[in-house]
């Protein structure tokens, strides 16, 4: 399969390698250009290219990066693209990083802020896992130590794509539902870096609390400064 990543950070970066060696075509662009990508994409065995580019590579496109940068991706990103190419979003929400964004601060799901912002409908997945883990623990179906990861998003043919591709890797999917229960894989909610089995997710998903989102949240953004700091 033909896929494309913008963000070549820690997440673009493994999914890059990851999916490369699965024998996917991978294309990988960032904001700096492909010339800056080189040793990345042929340690990864991915094609440097722009986002434009990036866009039109295949049947999934991932988008990880910053919620910060979302505005500045290209206004025509996704002109004629076709309807059928699924966009995954890997992206989280730090206030201390990307700034205050008030629709998400008034409760708009993260990833549905992003949908709006590229104009399509984006699936939420590879959010809540760290990148060594999404390196290295992927296992094959049906060993007891395996990952599950939640995928969220509209529609669900799409959805479906990405659940076979997250079992793949090497983790248990898991049907997170539609795009507006994306909150639930958010920063600092229950499931968030659990490295959780199917059961454990499943039963993180159902506890997290909407009201509670705001204080997940600033859990997650304080332990984010504090690292940083350190």
């Amino acid at each position: 399969m033909n896929i494309g990543i913008i963000g070549a950070g820690m997440i673009g970066g493994t999914l890059a390698r990851r999916l490369a060696e699965l024998g996917h075509q991978i294309a990988i662009a960032n904001s700096r250009g492909p010339e800056t990508l080189r040793s990345l994409a042929s340690q990864a065995g991915a094609t440097p290219v722009t986002a434009l580019e990036a866009a039109r590579s295949g049947e999934i496109v991932v988008i990880t990066i910053p919620e910060r940068a979302v505005p500045d991706l290209p206004r025509d990103l996704f002109a004629a693209v076709p309807a059928d190419v699924v966009v995954i979003d890997t992206g989280n929400y730090y206030p201390s990083r990307d700034g205050r964004i008030a629709a998400i601060e008034q409760g708009q799901p993260e990833s549905a802020w992003v949908a709006d912002q590229i104009g399509r409908p984006v699936i939420k997945a590879f959010n809540n896992i760290y990148f060594k883990s999404l390196l290295e623990n992927g296992r094959a179906k049906g060993s007891p130590d395996r990952i599950a990861l939640p995928v969220a998003g509209d529609p669900f043919e799409a959805r479906k794509k990405v659940l076979h591709l997250v079992d793949e890797l090497g983790f248990d999917p898991v049907d997170a539902g539609g795009i507006e229960e994306s909150w639930r894989q958010q920063p600092g909610t229950p499931c968030y870096t659990g490295d959780n089995n199917a059961a454990e997710l499943k039963a993180a998903l159902a506890a997290a609390v909407r009201s509670r989102v705001p204080e997940y949240r600033k859990a997650a953004d304080d332990a984010v400064k504090a690292f940083f700091s350190t």
